[in-house]
Protein backbone atom coordinates (compact mmCIF):
# COMPACT_ATOMS: atom_id res chain seq x y z
CA UNK A 1 0.00 0.00 0.00
CA UNK A 2 1.43 3.35 -1.01
CA UNK A 3 1.93 5.61 1.97
CA UNK A 4 0.59 9.17 1.73
CA UNK A 5 2.99 11.85 0.59
CA UNK A 6 3.74 13.70 3.79
CA UNK A 7 6.48 15.87 2.42
CA UNK A 8 5.44 18.30 -0.29
CA UNK A 9 8.33 20.23 -1.73
CA UNK A 10 6.66 22.13 -4.53
CA UNK A 11 6.65 25.91 -4.14
CA UNK A 12 7.90 25.95 -0.58
CA UNK A 13 9.31 29.21 0.64
CA UNK A 14 12.48 27.54 1.83
CA UNK A 15 14.15 24.84 -0.23
CA UNK A 16 15.34 21.59 1.35
CA UNK A 17 19.04 20.61 1.25
CA UNK A 18 18.29 18.21 -1.61
CA UNK A 19 16.78 21.02 -3.65
CA UNK A 20 19.66 23.32 -2.79
CA UNK A 21 21.96 20.65 -4.20
CA UNK A 22 20.04 20.79 -7.49
CA UNK A 23 20.38 24.56 -7.58
CA UNK A 24 24.11 24.40 -6.87
CA UNK A 25 24.67 21.94 -9.71
CA UNK A 26 22.74 24.12 -12.12
CA UNK A 27 24.64 27.21 -11.07
CA UNK A 28 28.00 25.50 -11.53
CA UNK A 29 27.04 24.36 -14.99
CA UNK A 30 25.40 27.49 -16.32
CA UNK A 31 26.83 30.61 -14.68
CA UNK A 32 29.49 32.51 -16.62
CA UNK A 33 31.65 32.81 -13.52
CA UNK A 34 31.87 29.07 -12.88
CA UNK A 35 35.26 27.87 -11.65
CA UNK A 36 37.83 26.91 -14.28
CA UNK A 37 40.54 24.35 -13.62
CA UNK A 38 44.19 25.41 -13.62
CA UNK A 39 45.72 25.09 -17.06
CA UNK A 40 42.43 25.69 -18.90
CA UNK A 41 41.71 29.22 -20.04
CA UNK A 42 38.15 30.60 -19.91
CA UNK A 43 37.92 30.50 -23.69
CA UNK A 44 39.09 26.88 -23.78
CA UNK A 45 36.59 26.01 -21.07
CA UNK A 46 33.78 27.55 -23.12
CA UNK A 47 34.82 25.57 -26.18
CA UNK A 48 34.88 22.33 -24.17
CA UNK A 49 31.51 23.17 -22.66
CA UNK A 50 30.00 23.81 -26.08
CA UNK A 51 31.52 20.60 -27.43
CA UNK A 52 29.93 18.57 -24.65
CA UNK A 53 26.61 20.31 -25.30
CA UNK A 54 26.79 19.55 -29.02
CA UNK A 55 27.61 15.91 -28.32
CA UNK A 56 24.64 15.58 -25.98
CA UNK A 57 22.19 17.08 -28.45
CA UNK A 58 23.54 14.95 -31.29
CA UNK A 59 22.74 11.85 -29.22
CA UNK A 60 19.48 13.13 -27.71
CA UNK A 61 18.04 14.45 -30.97
CA UNK A 62 18.97 11.21 -32.72
CA UNK A 63 17.15 9.25 -30.04
CA UNK A 64 14.06 11.44 -30.15
CA UNK A 65 13.91 11.32 -33.95
CA UNK A 66 14.61 7.64 -34.53
CA UNK A 67 13.87 5.71 -31.32
CA UNK A 68 11.50 7.53 -28.96
CA UNK A 69 9.43 6.29 -27.13
CA UNK A 70 11.44 3.07 -27.10
CA UNK A 71 14.26 2.78 -24.58
CA UNK A 72 17.38 3.22 -26.67
CA UNK A 73 18.71 4.06 -30.11
CA UNK A 74 20.76 1.45 -31.96
CA UNK A 75 23.49 3.67 -33.43
CA UNK A 76 24.28 1.67 -36.57
CA UNK A 77 20.77 0.84 -37.78
CA UNK A 78 19.22 4.05 -36.37
CA UNK A 79 16.35 2.00 -34.98
CA UNK A 80 14.95 2.01 -31.50
CA UNK A 81 14.65 -0.93 -29.13
CA UNK A 82 13.12 -1.61 -25.73
CA UNK A 83 16.20 -3.00 -24.06
CA UNK A 84 15.72 -2.30 -20.37
CA UNK A 85 12.02 -2.10 -19.60
CA UNK A 86 10.07 -0.33 -22.31
CA UNK A 87 9.41 3.05 -20.71
CA UNK A 88 11.31 5.65 -22.77
CA UNK A 89 14.43 5.06 -20.71
CA UNK A 90 16.71 7.46 -22.58
CA UNK A 91 14.26 10.35 -22.20
CA UNK A 92 13.95 9.81 -18.44
CA UNK A 93 17.70 9.39 -18.15
CA UNK A 94 18.22 12.71 -19.99
CA UNK A 95 15.79 14.97 -18.15
CA UNK A 96 18.29 16.31 -15.62
CA UNK A 97 20.85 16.92 -18.38
CA UNK A 98 18.32 19.03 -20.27
CA UNK A 99 17.87 21.06 -17.10
CA UNK A 100 21.61 21.38 -16.55
CA UNK A 101 21.91 22.75 -20.07
CA UNK A 102 19.21 25.32 -19.36
CA UNK A 103 16.80 23.81 -21.88
CA UNK A 104 13.62 24.60 -19.98
CA UNK A 105 11.30 24.04 -22.92
CA UNK A 106 12.42 20.49 -23.63
CA UNK A 107 12.84 19.71 -19.95
CA UNK A 108 9.25 20.75 -19.25
CA UNK A 109 7.97 18.87 -22.29
CA UNK A 110 9.83 15.74 -21.21
CA UNK A 111 8.53 15.94 -17.65
CA UNK A 112 4.97 16.40 -18.91
CA UNK A 113 5.21 13.45 -21.32
CA UNK A 114 6.69 11.12 -18.71
CA UNK A 115 4.07 12.10 -16.14
CA UNK A 116 1.25 11.36 -18.57
CA UNK A 117 2.54 8.28 -20.37
CA UNK A 118 4.95 6.22 -18.25
CA UNK A 119 3.56 3.40 -16.13
CA UNK A 120 5.32 0.58 -14.33
CA UNK A 121 2.50 -1.97 -13.91
CA UNK A 122 3.95 -3.96 -16.79
CA UNK A 123 5.02 -7.58 -17.17
CA UNK A 124 8.72 -6.83 -17.67
CA UNK A 125 11.72 -8.30 -15.88
CA UNK A 126 14.25 -5.52 -15.41
CA UNK A 127 17.71 -5.00 -13.95
CA UNK A 128 17.45 -3.62 -10.41
CA UNK A 129 20.76 -1.78 -10.88
CA UNK A 130 19.96 -0.16 -14.23
CA UNK A 131 16.38 0.66 -13.28
CA UNK A 132 17.55 2.32 -10.09
CA UNK A 133 20.33 4.50 -11.46
CA UNK A 134 18.65 5.43 -14.73
CA UNK A 135 14.90 5.40 -14.15
CA UNK A 136 14.44 5.99 -10.42
CA UNK A 137 17.42 8.36 -10.36
CA UNK A 138 16.18 10.17 -13.45
CA UNK A 139 12.69 10.59 -12.06
CA UNK A 140 13.87 11.84 -8.68
CA UNK A 141 16.40 14.32 -10.04
CA UNK A 142 13.85 15.71 -12.49
CA UNK A 143 11.29 15.95 -9.69
CA UNK A 144 13.67 17.91 -7.47
CA UNK A 145 14.55 20.31 -10.27
CA UNK A 146 10.98 20.77 -11.54
CA UNK A 147 9.63 21.51 -8.06
CA UNK A 148 12.30 24.01 -6.95
CA UNK A 149 11.96 27.67 -7.94
CA UNK A 150 15.66 28.23 -7.14
CA UNK A 151 16.79 26.13 -10.11
CA UNK A 152 15.12 28.34 -12.68
CA UNK A 153 13.65 25.15 -14.16
CA UNK A 154 10.51 24.94 -12.07
CA UNK A 155 7.33 23.94 -13.88
CA UNK A 156 4.22 25.81 -12.73
CA UNK A 157 1.85 23.00 -13.69
CA UNK A 158 3.97 20.31 -12.07
CA UNK A 159 2.13 18.39 -9.34
CA UNK A 160 4.63 15.74 -8.13
CA UNK A 161 3.82 13.32 -10.96
CA UNK A 162 7.40 12.05 -11.12
CA UNK A 163 7.55 11.57 -7.37
CA UNK A 164 4.43 9.39 -7.49
CA UNK A 165 5.99 7.38 -10.32
CA UNK A 166 9.17 7.01 -8.27
CA UNK A 167 7.27 5.56 -5.31
CA UNK A 168 5.41 3.13 -7.54
CA UNK A 169 8.62 1.99 -9.22
CA UNK A 170 10.60 1.60 -5.99
CA UNK A 171 7.82 -0.47 -4.45
CA UNK A 172 7.97 -2.77 -7.46
CA UNK A 173 11.72 -3.21 -6.90
CA UNK A 174 11.33 -4.07 -3.20
CA UNK A 175 10.64 -7.81 -3.71
CA UNK A 176 14.21 -8.18 -5.02
CA UNK A 177 15.51 -7.42 -1.50
CA UNK A 178 13.74 -10.39 0.09
CA UNK A 179 16.91 -12.47 0.52
CA UNK A 180 18.72 -13.91 3.57
CA UNK A 181 21.66 -11.51 3.08
CA UNK A 182 19.64 -8.38 2.31
CA UNK A 183 21.52 -8.11 -0.97
CA UNK A 184 18.93 -7.94 -3.77
CA UNK A 185 18.47 -10.21 -6.74
CA UNK A 186 19.90 -8.72 -9.91
CA UNK A 187 16.52 -8.60 -11.66
CA UNK A 188 12.85 -8.35 -10.74
CA UNK A 189 9.57 -8.49 -12.64
CA UNK A 190 7.71 -5.21 -12.22
CA UNK A 191 4.33 -6.94 -12.12
CA UNK A 192 4.97 -10.29 -10.45
CA UNK A 193 8.12 -9.88 -8.36
CA UNK A 194 11.19 -12.10 -8.61
CA UNK A 195 11.00 -14.77 -11.30
CA UNK A 196 11.21 -18.37 -10.06
CA UNK A 197 14.30 -19.03 -12.16
CA UNK A 198 16.08 -15.77 -11.33
CA UNK A 199 19.81 -16.15 -10.69
CA UNK A 200 20.95 -15.90 -7.08
CA UNK A 201 24.23 -14.35 -8.20
CA UNK A 202 24.57 -10.57 -8.36
CA UNK A 203 27.39 -8.07 -8.59
CA UNK A 204 28.78 -5.94 -5.81
CA UNK A 205 27.89 -2.84 -7.81
CA UNK A 206 24.36 -4.17 -8.23
CA UNK A 207 23.92 -4.46 -4.48
CA UNK A 208 25.90 -1.39 -3.50
CA UNK A 209 24.54 1.22 -5.90
CA UNK A 210 21.11 1.89 -4.44
CA UNK A 211 21.64 4.11 -1.42
CA UNK A 212 21.34 7.53 -3.04
CA UNK A 213 18.09 7.07 -4.91
CA UNK A 214 16.40 4.97 -2.24
CA UNK A 215 17.62 7.30 0.49
CA UNK A 216 16.35 10.42 -1.28
CA UNK A 217 13.00 8.74 -1.88
CA UNK A 218 12.66 7.91 1.80
CA UNK A 219 13.25 11.53 2.71
CA UNK A 220 10.76 12.81 0.16
CA UNK A 221 8.01 10.45 1.33
CA UNK A 222 8.82 9.88 5.01
CA UNK A 223 8.84 6.16 4.25
CA UNK A 224 12.01 4.67 5.74
CA UNK A 225 11.61 1.29 4.05
CA UNK A 226 13.42 2.32 0.88
CA UNK A 227 16.48 3.69 2.62
CA UNK A 228 16.65 0.76 5.02
CA UNK A 229 16.70 -1.96 2.36
CA UNK A 230 19.43 -0.15 0.45
CA UNK A 231 21.50 0.25 3.61
CA UNK A 232 21.00 -3.40 4.54
CA UNK A 233 22.35 -4.36 1.13
CA UNK A 234 25.54 -2.37 1.70
CA UNK A 235 25.87 -3.95 5.13
CA UNK A 236 25.36 -7.39 3.61
CA UNK A 237 28.21 -6.82 1.17
CA UNK A 238 30.56 -5.16 3.63
CA UNK A 239 29.99 -7.84 6.30
CA UNK A 240 31.39 -10.38 3.84
CA UNK A 241 34.54 -8.46 2.95
CA UNK A 242 37.84 -10.28 3.21
CA UNK A 243 40.36 -9.84 6.00
CA UNK A 244 42.09 -7.40 3.65
CA UNK A 245 38.93 -5.23 3.57
CA UNK A 246 38.43 -6.06 -0.09
CA UNK A 247 35.16 -7.07 -1.72
CA UNK A 248 34.79 -9.40 -4.67
CA UNK A 249 32.90 -8.95 -7.91
CA UNK A 250 29.98 -11.38 -7.61
CA UNK A 251 28.15 -12.84 -4.64
CA UNK A 252 25.36 -15.33 -3.95
CA UNK A 253 22.52 -13.33 -2.41
CA UNK A 254 21.24 -16.36 -0.49
CA UNK A 255 24.42 -17.91 0.93
CA UNK A 256 26.63 -14.81 0.96
CA UNK A 257 29.43 -16.75 -0.72
CA UNK A 258 31.60 -14.93 -3.22
CA UNK A 259 31.35 -16.55 -6.64
CA UNK A 260 33.94 -14.26 -8.21
CA UNK A 261 36.68 -13.21 -5.81
CA UNK A 262 38.46 -10.70 -8.03
CA UNK A 263 38.72 -7.34 -6.24
CA UNK A 264 39.15 -4.13 -8.23
CA UNK A 265 37.80 -0.64 -8.83
CA UNK A 266 36.24 -1.43 -12.20
CA UNK A 267 33.75 -3.89 -13.65
CA UNK A 268 31.09 -5.21 -11.24
CA UNK A 269 32.45 -3.25 -8.26
CA UNK A 270 33.09 0.38 -9.33
CA UNK A 271 30.07 2.28 -8.03
CA UNK A 272 30.15 0.51 -4.66
CA UNK A 273 33.01 2.85 -3.75
CA UNK A 274 31.28 5.85 -5.30
CA UNK A 275 27.98 5.38 -3.53
CA UNK A 276 29.24 4.80 0.02
CA UNK A 277 31.11 8.11 -0.16
CA UNK A 278 28.23 10.01 -1.75
CA UNK A 279 25.76 8.51 0.71
CA UNK A 280 27.79 9.95 3.55
CA UNK A 281 28.06 13.33 1.88
CA UNK A 282 24.34 13.51 1.10
CA UNK A 283 22.91 12.01 4.28
CA UNK A 284 25.67 12.53 6.86
CA UNK A 285 25.55 8.89 7.96
CA UNK A 286 28.85 8.02 9.68
CA UNK A 287 28.46 4.33 8.87
CA UNK A 288 28.91 5.06 5.18
CA UNK A 289 31.99 7.15 5.92
CA UNK A 290 33.54 4.28 7.86
CA UNK A 291 32.91 1.83 5.02
CA UNK A 292 34.42 4.24 2.50
CA UNK A 293 37.49 4.92 4.61
CA UNK A 294 38.27 1.24 5.12
CA UNK A 295 37.44 0.25 1.53
CA UNK A 296 39.46 3.13 0.08
CA UNK A 297 42.54 2.42 2.20
CA UNK A 298 42.43 -1.23 1.17
CA UNK A 299 42.04 -0.29 -2.50
CA UNK A 300 45.04 2.04 -2.36
CA UNK A 301 47.14 -0.57 -0.59
CA UNK A 302 46.31 -3.68 -2.59
CA UNK A 303 44.93 -2.43 -5.92
CA UNK A 304 47.07 0.60 -6.70
CA UNK A 305 49.96 -0.48 -8.92
CA UNK A 306 51.66 2.67 -10.13
CA UNK A 307 50.57 4.36 -12.32
CA UNK A 308 47.16 2.68 -12.22
CA UNK A 309 45.09 -0.10 -10.59
CA UNK A 310 44.96 -3.86 -10.97
CA UNK A 311 42.57 -6.60 -9.89
CA UNK A 312 43.65 -8.98 -7.15
CA UNK A 313 42.30 -11.97 -5.27
CA UNK A 314 40.24 -10.50 -2.44
CA UNK A 315 41.66 -12.94 0.12
CA UNK A 316 45.35 -13.10 -0.77
CA UNK A 317 46.00 -9.84 -2.63
CA UNK A 318 47.65 -11.79 -5.46
CA UNK A 319 47.37 -10.19 -8.91
CA UNK A 320 44.74 -11.80 -11.14
CA UNK A 321 44.23 -9.11 -13.81
CA UNK A 322 46.86 -6.44 -14.49
CA UNK A 323 45.06 -4.58 -17.29
CA UNK A 324 42.93 -1.45 -17.41
CA UNK A 325 39.20 -1.60 -18.09
CA UNK A 326 36.95 1.31 -19.00
CA UNK A 327 34.76 1.18 -15.89
CA UNK A 328 37.76 2.19 -13.79
CA UNK A 329 37.78 5.63 -15.41
CA UNK A 330 35.57 7.21 -12.71
CA UNK A 331 38.20 6.73 -10.00
CA UNK A 332 40.34 9.87 -10.54
CA UNK A 333 37.20 11.98 -10.57
CA UNK A 334 36.16 10.47 -7.25
CA UNK A 335 39.59 11.22 -5.81
CA UNK A 336 39.63 14.80 -7.10
CA UNK A 337 36.21 15.37 -5.64
CA UNK A 338 37.24 14.05 -2.23
CA UNK A 339 40.43 16.11 -2.24
CA UNK A 340 38.34 19.19 -2.98
CA UNK A 341 36.07 18.65 0.01
CA UNK A 342 38.59 17.49 2.61
CA UNK A 343 39.04 21.04 3.90
CA UNK A 344 35.33 21.08 4.72
CA UNK A 345 35.16 17.55 6.13
CA UNK A 346 38.10 16.99 8.49
CA UNK A 347 37.17 13.33 8.97
CA UNK A 348 38.26 12.63 5.38
CA UNK A 349 41.64 14.38 5.53
CA UNK A 350 43.68 11.50 6.89
CA UNK A 351 42.78 9.00 4.16
CA UNK A 352 44.74 10.85 1.47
Amino acid sequence: MMQPMRLRLRRQGRASPLLCLSAAILAAALLPGAAVADGVTPSEARLLRDEVKDMFYHAFDGYMQHAFPLDELRPLSCQGEDSLGGYALTLIDSLDTLALLGDKERFAAGVEWVGKNVRFDINKTVSVFETNIRILGGLLSAHLIASDYATGMEIESYDDQLLHLSVDLAQRLLPAFDTPTGIPFGSVNLLYGVDDDESKITSTAGGGTLTLEFGVLSRLTNNTVFEQVAKNSVRGIWARRSKLNLVGAHINVFTGEWTQKDAGIGTSIDSFYEYVLKAYLLFGDEEYLYVFQEAYKAAMHYLHHDPWYIEVNMNSGATVWPLFNSLQAFWPGLQVWVLHITEHIPALQHIF
